[in-house]
Parts: C-alpha cells; structure tokens; sequence
C-alpha cells in the first residue's frame, strides 16, 4: 500500500490524550491516526462565525475516518456535505441527535456506536473491567452517580469549604449545610437516568420523589419504580401511603421540590423547558442539578435567578457552548458571596469515567480494524 493510498484517521475530542494506546498497534502503512486534544468550534452553534466553519471543514476534510466522542463535535448535513473523503464516521454512547444520519447516508458515509459493551472478541485493554450490576444490585451509570455527587456536594458546601480552608484566608466553615432527609426531589424526566437518581433519593435519603415530563403518566412513574427494584406505592419513608415516583404537574414539581434535577433528552422541543417561570416558582432554599444537556435550561434566566440569590445554589455540568468559554460569568469565583447563590461547576464529566471511556475506545477501535479488513463494521447506525 502506498503512503498516498494509506487512510487517515482523526481522534476528536480527546481532551485527557487517553485514545492513543488503542489505535497504536494498527501499522502507519494501514492507517494514519492524528489525535485533536483540543476542542473544534461548534458548527451549528450561532455564535460560530462563518470563518470558525470554514476553519473546522478545512482541518477534517482530508480524513477518510473520524473517531468522535459524545456530542463534543456535531456533524450536521452541511458539515456532513463539505467532507468528500469522509468513509466512516465512528460515534460513542447512545444518543446521537447531533448526528445528521440521513445526509451520512446519502453521502456514502458510514456511521457506527460503540454502546459501552465491550470487544466483541473479548479483548480488553489494560483497564480491568468493573462488573455490570443490574440497577437493583447497586448498579448505575457514571452520570447517576456524578448527579449524586454534585447534588450532596453543593448541599454540603463541599467545594466551598475546601476553597476557603485552602485560601489565603484560612477560613473555617463557610456556611450551614442543606440536610437531604425527608427532602422532595424533583426529577425533570424520569427515564433510565432519572429513574435511577430517584431510587438512590428514596433509598439513601428517604426523600419524596416528584417526576414530571411531557408524556409521563403516573402508571409509567409506577412502572419506573417497579423496574428500579422499588414497589410502586410506599416506597417513600415520609409517606407510606402514596405513591414511591409520584407524577405531578410541571409547576407543582417547581413550586414544591427542595432539589431539582435534570434528566431529559434534549431535542428542539426541550431546549428552554426550565425557563424563567419555573426558575420563579422554586423555593429560596431550593437547589436546582443539570447533568443532562446545557441548553434544557434557559442559562440567562438561571443567571439572573442565581446572581439575586432567588435559589440557593445550582449544580451544573452541562453548558450551552462547551467547553465553557475562558470568560464565562459561570467561572467566576463571586458565586456564593453578597446575596449570590452557590455555584458548583464541573466540566461535563458525567460520562468521563475511565471504565467507559476505555470501552468506548476498545469498541472504536475494533470497528477500525473491522473496517481496514473490508468487514461490516458493528453497531451501524445509518
């Protein structure tokens, strides 16, 4: 094979450098493999200039294979259509609602997943396996489990006690902690996600658990809790009478939720679903966690919420423009101080757990040398 003739491949996304050993083993006379650590301007995002597009076609336009990773870079039709080598387009998780597959197809572009399952052949790297429990046993997923762990820390004042004992100050306690005990938890889409953030509220905490999304019903919220492990009706320790995942109204759930969070796909319908109404109707004492998507919630109404301290903190890992600009009013370190409410930010690590992140990249990897040998590449998804 001439050198001409070799494909090349481009790794987007990867910002901790953690592709490379996957793909190392494939011959540079069989592939070309150049990695971008660095993030791409996003290209249907409306504060992208025509230039930044140009630039982005411009640098992914001689690979003949992209390894992307989530939705940290889109491929609309009109990027889609701009990259006339482009053969295989390899995508990680489940969701891929950035991801023109239409306009793929009709290009002649393979689109491909890698679910999180593994090497069909069984190999692994050198990361050893966590075990899969089922969902009653204990098991979760990353982002249940980061949900968590941004929900306690922002009511137990975490990051901001650590802050301050490792600042110039020296302080010592920066305030009162918000107790989880027979709290009500507001869950903005009770799917697999938002279903398993609400066990643990019962479980762990014995909070009241209050769902609402567009379709749901309160025999699908019974139906959630029955397929988390949980009995349909006095699940919860507060109120053994009702309902364990009780389906309410959306203003009820903002009126009445001592934490808020967030677990619904976004789509063109959901962007802007908690607005400046429901961020008006939540207590001042309320906290509200997106772990979701960045544009489910009108950011200049949470701001504005959030800088006159009318909530008393927010939880966000999710941005409407990743990775969150350098100047963003979200970095700044006033949050918390003369009447703001408490700010907890974290850079979209909801997924970004070593188990799955080498499995992605085990799976895209052997969709390549599928791909190389001119087999059928796995998990197609046009």
């Amino acid at each position: 094979m001439s050198s001409s003739s070799v494909p090349a491949m481009v790794v987007l996304d990867d910002y901790l450098d953690i592709a490379t050993p996957h793909f190392s083993h494939i011959p540079s006379s069989q592939l070309s493999v150049t990695t971008f650590k660095h993030a791409l301007p996003p290209f249907s995002h409306p504060s992208t200039s025509d230039a930044d597009r140009e630039a982005v076609i411009a640098q992914l336009r001689p690979y003949t294979i992209i390894s992307s990773m989530r939705e940290r870079t889109s491929f609309p039709g009109d990027l889609l259509r701009s990259l006339p080598n482009l053969k295989l387009l390899l995508a990680t998780g489940t969701q891929f609602e950035t991801f023109d597959l239409s306009t793929a197809s009709s290009q002649g572009i393979t689109v491909a997943a890698a679910p999180g399952r593994g090497r069909t052949d069984g190999r692994t790297s050198h990361i050893p396996p966590r075990p899969k429990l089922d969902i009653k046993q204990g098991g979760s997923h990353p982002a249940t489990q980061h949900t968590w762990a941004m929900l306690l820390a922002l009511a137990r004042n975490v990051a901001a006690d650590d802050a301050a004992m490792k600042g110039t100050s020296k302080a010592w306690q920066t305030g009162l902690a918000t107790g989880l005990t027979g709290a009500t938890l507001g869950v903005v889409g009770l799917g697999r996600l938002g279903a398993a953030v609400a066990r643990i509220a019962t479980l762990a905490f014995g909070m009241r658990v209050m769902c609402w999304s567009e379709n749901l019903t309160q025999e699908k919220a019974d139906r959630m809790a029955r397929d988390v492990g949980l009995p349909a009706q006095g699940g919860c320790a507060v109120d053994s009478q009702g309902s364990t995942f009780k389906a309410v109204t959306k203003a009820e759930l903002f009126e009445t939720a001592d934490v808020v969070s967030l677990h619904y796909v976004l789509s063109e319908r959901s962007r802007g679903i908690v607005g400046q109404p429901e961020l008006e109707k939540m207590k001042s004492s309320a906290l509200i966690v997106n772990t979701s998507r960045g544009p489910l919630i009108d950011q200049d109404a949470l701001y504005n919420v959030l800088s006159k301290g009318e909530i008393r903190g927010a939880a966000l890992d999710v941005f409407d423009l990743e990775p969150l600009p350098a100047d963003s009013p979200w970095r700044s370190t006033e949050w918390g101080t003369n009447g703001r409410g408490r700010l907890l930010i974290t850079p979209h690590m909801g997924y970004v757990e070593e188990g799955i992140m080498h499995t992605w990249y085990e799976e895209t990897v052997e969709n390549v040398e599928r791909w190389l040998r001119g087999e059928q590449v796995l998990y197609k998804l046009n």
